[in-house]
């Protein structure tokens, strides 16, 4: 049997096969055109974007930072210039193997291959990477003839942190140091983050790291054209960056280092307040350290000895030290009676050489007592039978509050370290500080007894140097309160205009002049027939002041002998003073760690201190040649 074949049947399947593929055709068309016109024309900025983004790179180009100098000119912190040798890994081939053929060149330590291999992690491969920085001259010319042999590497000048008086104010200038993860988080919380592209380091303590935002400056940019594998080929744009803003400081070097030399190798702290204006004129924390160890990294050898010294010299005693205050609190006591009406000043009580409380004796330093004592007999001779009573009397809520209006036991918001976190808050003792500050019910409960030792700065009290010597400062400035603060005023390096931090009163206490006076009157007495005699004698100055001395450890009812008492164990001594008496220019609050009484260690240095703040007296014994680079005019 025969099949016949319907020829318009034939064209008509192929005809529709045929429409069917045309539409296939058609929509792949469509859909390509549809994803060309996505593509070129809707994408087209966004991947145009892109493409320049392979094509261009930018490199940040970071700023010099702030210089720092004294009120003075003194330079104390600067940037200096030095030739680094640095690598390109995208140019230089095998990393390994050119940096062995380097060392056989220039002297490469292990630490510069662990500091290379740590910067190569965080960089891109079209960035040099230091792997030496700080080359001699030598060093340098020996490079240079061996350059050749050497693709991707090169010499570059970078700028180095640089600390010209070593030790000398460390902790108020502090240091800076390499980005952590801390700093960076730091950073992004302050949305900075873009100003520190490229950069490594960063203020870590001290006005470094107060005002790191306005040392640092800002960041420049160099737009690189580089190719498929990341090589730089030319530069298409530079966009140049800004230095950092100067800061101009209210603290004086030479009075510094001054102080600095009269601790000698004693731990302690000294701060020095104008009080007219709140503006410190020394901060010293002994012992002290070099920022400069820090600046290009610090080695952990350095690193664990100043940890691990027994007398920590990375604490900054003047701000982070809380101790009892000793007599340095009575002048306060005093006025704070007077102001409360707990006491007049003619006032008296007989003194028989203790204060009997229930069944304890709180005995005066002075066996037998001190006869009739007024307030100013109380300052002068330091008597301490009268502040057991006035303690009592008063009530320590009553104390707390008024000790509380002269900044004792909170911060002073001194501009050091980041915000007030570098700051201790000390104790101010009260009810309510001891419900916070203990867990247990019987612990809780604040004894009348507790208050007695509180009235000669002893018990629960521990306030910081710079405390005692802001309240020192408010008492000379009649009761008017101002912030501690180190910079006077900032140079912006855009416009060279002077931004000065204005001295602000942070409160007026509204004191009863006649009030102030009366304790004025009496810390003068100290210091013409007191416990600050022996120091000031022949000053041709009228100073006020008040000695103090401070239990380390309780005595338990022995006597307490400073020779036979182990150093560590020994009292703390204390001075308070302020001068002239009668126009007060400098304030200050002097700590000697274990150095006994206040008179003989503490009052001494406050003298040399206030000579030559006031008289331009060297004290004896000191080198002029250690203060020549002081005196020398700045770079900048």
């Amino acid at each position: 049997m025969s099949h016949f074949t319907n020829p318009e049947a034939d064209v008509d399947r192929f005809r529709f096969r045929l429409g069917i593929a045309a539409i296939c055709v058609l929509l792949a068309f469509g859909v390509l055109l549809g994803r060309f016109v996505w593509l070129q024309v809707i994408q087209h900025d966004f991947y145009q974007t892109r493409a320049e983004d392979n094509r261009i790179a930018l490199i940040p180009i970071v700023p010099n930072r702030g210089v720092i100098t004294d009120r003075n000119g003194v330079v104390l912190a600067h940037n200096y210039s030095a030739f680094t040798l640095e690598i390109t890994p995208s140019q230089a081939g095998n990393l390994e193997a050119t940096i062995d053929a380097l060392a056989d060149v220039i002297d490469i330590q292990p630490k510069d291959r662990k500091r290379f291999k740590r910067l190569l992690d965080e960089a891109k491969n079209f960035e040099s990477i230091p792997i030496r920085t700080r080359l001699t001259d030598g060093e340098v010319a020996k490079f240079a003839a061996h350059r050749y042999r050497f693709p991707g590497v090169e010499v570059k000048a970078r700028l180095f942190r640089q600390y010209p008086l070593g030790e000398i104010a460390s902790h108020a200038i502090g240091y800076i140091g390499r980005i952590t993860e801390r700093d960076l988080k730091w950073i992004e919380e302050a949305e900075k983050q873009a100003n520190y592209k490229g950069t490594d380091h960063v203020g870590k303590t001290g006005l470094e790291q107060h005002y790191e935002f306005e040392l640092h400056g800002e960041t420049g940019y160099e737009e690189v054209e580089i190719d498929a594998g990341g090589r730089a080929l030319r530069s298409l744009k530079r966009i140049p960056p800004v230095s950092g803003n100067n800061l101009a400081l209210t603290l004086d070097a030479k009075l510094q280092q001054i102080t600095e030399q009269a601790f000698g190798d004693r731990k302690g702290s000294l701060v020095a307040i104008d009080p007219k204006t709140g503006g410190i004129l020394a901060l010293v924390s002994t012992p002290t350290y070099d920022p400069n160890l820090f600046v290009d990294g610090i080695t952990p050898d350095n690193w664990k000895e100043l940890n691990e010294h027994p007398s920590k010299p990375m604490v900054n005693r003047a701000i982070n030290g809380a101790y009892p205050p000793g007599s340095t609190f009575k002048p306060f006591m005093a006025l704070a009676a007077l102001e409360l009406g707990k006491r007049t000043a003619n006032q008296a009580i007989s003194d028989p050489g203790y204060f009997n409380f229930g069944n304890h004796q709180f005995r005066d330093d002075k066996k037998g007592g001190h006869g009739s004592v007024d307030m100013y007999k109380s300052i002068v001779h330091s008597c301490d039978t009268y502040y057991y009573m006035l303690a009592n009397d008063m009530g320590i809520d009553n104390i707390a509050k008024f000790m509380g209006s002269l900044g004792l036991g909170q911060r002073t918001g001194v501009d050091l370290g980041k915000d007030d976190s570098g700051e201790s808050k000390g104790v101010l003792p009260s009810q309510e500080w001891k419900k916070h500050r203990f867990k247990k019910p019987e612990q809780q409960k604040w004894y009348a007894g507790e208050t007695i030792s509180i009235g000669i700065g002893q018990g629960y009290n521990a306030y910081t140097p710079i405390q005692l010597a802001q309240a020192t400062a408010t008492v000379a400035n009649n009761g008017v309160m101002f912030r501690p603060h180190l910079v006077h005023y900032l140079i912006d390096t855009k416009t060279g205009e002077k931004r000065q931090v204005e001295p602000k009163p942070i409160r007026d206490l509204q004191l009863k002049q006649s009030n102030v006076d009366v304790i004025r009157r009496a810390m003068v007495g100290v210091n013409k027939e007191g416990t600050g005699a022996r120091a000031f004698a022949g000053a041709p100055y009228e100073a006020a002041g008040k000695t103090g001395t401070a239990q380390v450890f309780s005595l338990k009812g022995a006597q307490y002998k400073e020779g036979t008492t182990k150093k560590e164990l020994r009292d703390h001594a204390l001075f308070i003073a302020y001068a002239p008496a009668d126009n007060p220019k400098i304030a200050l609050a002097v700590l000697v760690e274990n150095g006994g009484f206040g008179a003989q260690s503490a009052a001494p240095i406050a003298r040399m201190v206030i000579d030559y703040y006031l008289l331009g007296k060297l004290p004896a014994g000191a080198a002029k040649e250690d203060s020549a680079a002081i005196e020398e005019e700045p770079e900048e």
